[in-house]
């Protein structure tokens, strides 16, 4: 590898319209794991950083995206490693029992990018990304799992693809300054 693609990590952005109030005992079961799961996350091969409201433990009090949608918010050093916390840890029984907890997107929930080793996105930034996908397609500016690109590729085609324009509505309003604040 070149030392431009060991300089990179992996940002994932995933968002989900919740089907209850965090606060309904329907949601319970999901608000329980939160904690092993950001714990497992924190611990996990791979992880450099998620994004945590302040004074809080996570970042579903953050709604920059809609008042019932929750988002999650981190970087990774490679995407296999994001994939293996994703697909073969804990973190796979939350994704097993989402449809009680979140509505079906019919639009992309979730985008990946490449960011220079170092780079905390802003919530501003990933939803840009996430609009980007959901108009472009996967690129190397804003892609998926199935459709993933390396951080070479993604470095070499970057400026090709222009940003996605978001939509001006509540969904992709910018948040306040506080959301973008690591713990």
């Amino acid at each position: 590898m070149t030392a431009s693609v060991h300089a990179t990590h992996l940002a994932q952005l995933n968002v989900a319209t919740l089907l209850h109030p965090f606060d309904d005992p329907r949601m319970a079961p999901f608000v329980e794991m939160l904690d092993p799961v950001n714990a497992a996350a924190d611990g996990a091969p791979g992880f450099v950083w998620r994004l945590v409201e302040e004074g809080a433990a996570d970042a579903t009090g953050l709604r920059p995206a809609g008042e019932d949608v929750v988002v999650n918010l981190s970087v990774w050093q490679t995407q296999e490693a994001l994939w293996d916390f994703s697909y073969r840890s804990g973190h796979l029984e939350v994704m097993r029992r989402r449809r009680e907890w979140f509505a079906r997107h019919v639009q992309a929930h979730l985008v990946l990018w490449w960011v220079p080793a170092g780079h905390r996105p802003t919530i501003a930034e990933a939803l840009e990304r996430l609009a980007d996908l959901r108009v472009h397609g996967p690129s190397p500016r804003a892609f998926t799992f199935a459709s993933a690109y390396t951080a070479a590729e993604a470095a070499q085609h970057l400026r090709a693809v222009p940003p996605a324009q978001p939509e001006l509505s509540a969904r992709t309003a910018e948040p306040a300054p506080s959301a973008d604040t690591a713990a």
